[in-house]
């Protein structure tokens, strides 16, 4: 017999979260099936079978478990063989749903509550299996505008004596009204508990800017063929806005610093994480080293981990460490925000959508594409002029790319 056993997922991880049994109690598995799903405050992993035989869980799904615990063992054994014909017509008999008097399927506990709401069950859209009215179904039922008429509706008319008020119109609410209660994620509760925590313990402010994308955007058109040819990735935003970062985190290196008790770190290297959206929550994946790259290898990093992000596939190395991080609001539209820093970091620089607006240039009205700059920073570690002028300066390297290329 083999344990299962939680794996280690990295240094500052003690504990997991059991997400999904891909395989029920009893079940027979293969060696190396996945059986698992685990969360932990980072990401979530597949956990294979230590080898073939009969599944014997010990641990439910949203249970909180340590490291290097026992969640459940395989015992040898062969797959087994398919039910014959009397087994199967036991178990369909067993299962058997309970017809009502108008031949529709529902169980005797949805058939009482139905009667006593006077509601025709053939009026109801079952939601188990093959149709079969649940016991949520009924309670969920309303009736319908016949129905509720005709219930309404007196046997006899009396003599009217007196001009009556006209009866009240009956609007039955929507059958299709539900309301549905899903657990939270462990990745959703440490996404939760860190940004009320950030919220708490640091000193967090927010400077807001605007630059004029039209340099960045010509010098894409002018050469975004030839760049996609020789580099085989297309030439986006994202690369222009990391390395103006850069550049303004080694002039202002409070800004790329981080506290660490009472001394404060400061880095000669420029980690910059960026932000990806997934089905499961954010994360923020790190492109190492990239005051060192040039804007073909930042775009190329930020597609490979934008990627293995959003199919769960990111190490947990990869998610680490960062020294600043840039989150862009504007791919779903945002105008304006004020982005949330990321612990332990001292900054974060929010990119909103592109809208065309009209500026006052040399004296003259022009229509410019203008994107809005959010930098939230913690102003236990950086001044309002460093924070002001770190973005001033981000803003010229942009509205003119000539001074990424020189560093200028």
């Amino acid at each position: 017999m083999s344990q299962i056993v939680v794996p280690s997922v990295g240094e500052s991880i003690t504990e997991v979260t059991i997400a999904t049994w891909m395989k029920k109690n009893g079940d027979f598995v293969n060696m190396d099936e996945p059986i698992c799903e685990i969360e932990s405050d980072k990401a979530s992993m597949e956990l294979p079978a230590p080898q073939a035989g009969i599944l014997d869980i010990s641990a439910s799904e949203g249970d909180t478990v340590d490291i290097g615990s026992v969640i459940g063992s395989i015992k040898p054994g062969d797959k087994p063989a398919t039910s014959s014909s009397n087994g199967s017509s036991a178990a369909v008999n067993v299962a058997a749903p309970v017809h009502s008097t108008s031949s529709v399927m529902a169980s005797p506990a949805a058939m009482k509550i139905l009667n006593e709401k006077n509601i025709d069950p053939s009026t109801i859209t079952g939601t188990g299996k093959s149709g079969r009215i649940t016991k949520e179904d009924a309670m969920n039922a309303r009736p319908s505008v016949t129905q509720v008429v005709t219930q309404s509706a007196p046997l006899t008319q009396a003599p009217k004596a007196r001009v009556e008020a006209p009866a009240p119109i009956v609007r039955p609410l929507s059958e299709a009204r539900s309301v549905s209660k899903n657990k939270m994620s462990a990745l959703r509760k440490t996404i939760a508990k860190r940004l009320v925590a950030v919220k708490q313990t640091t000193a967090m402010l927010t400077t807001f800017n605007e630059v004029d994308m039209t340099g960045i955007k010509e010098l894409r058109a002018k050469y975004k063929e030839s760049f996609k040819e020789k580099h085989q990735i297309g030439l986006g935003f994202m690369s222009f806005f990391t390395k103006a970062c850069c550049i303004a985190l080694e002039e202002f290196p409070s800004v790329n610093g981080q506290i660490e008790g009472t001394e404060i770190l400061h880095f000669n290297y420029c980690d910059v994480g960026i932000a990806v959206s997934t089905p499961k929550g954010l994360v923020v994946p790190v492109i190492r080293d990239a005051q060192s790259l040039s804007l073909a290898s930042i775009e190329k990093s930020i597609r490979e981990l934008a990627t293995r992000a959003r199919d769960g596939k990111l190490k947990l190395s990869e998610m680490q460490g960062g020294t600043f991080t840039i989150t862009n609001g504007g791919v779903f539209g945002s105008m304006l925000s004020t982005p949330i820093i990321n612990q332990p970091q001292s900054a974060i620089l929010g990119m909103h959508n592109i809208v065309d607006r009209p500026m006052a240039v040399n004296g003259e009205v022009k229509i410019r594409p203008i994107m809005y700059l959010a930098l939230s920073y913690d102003h236990r570690i950086v001044d309002g002029k460093q924070s002001v002028s770190f973005l001033k300066r981000v803003k010229e390297l942009l509205e003119d790319p000539a001074r990424l290329l020189l560093d200028v």
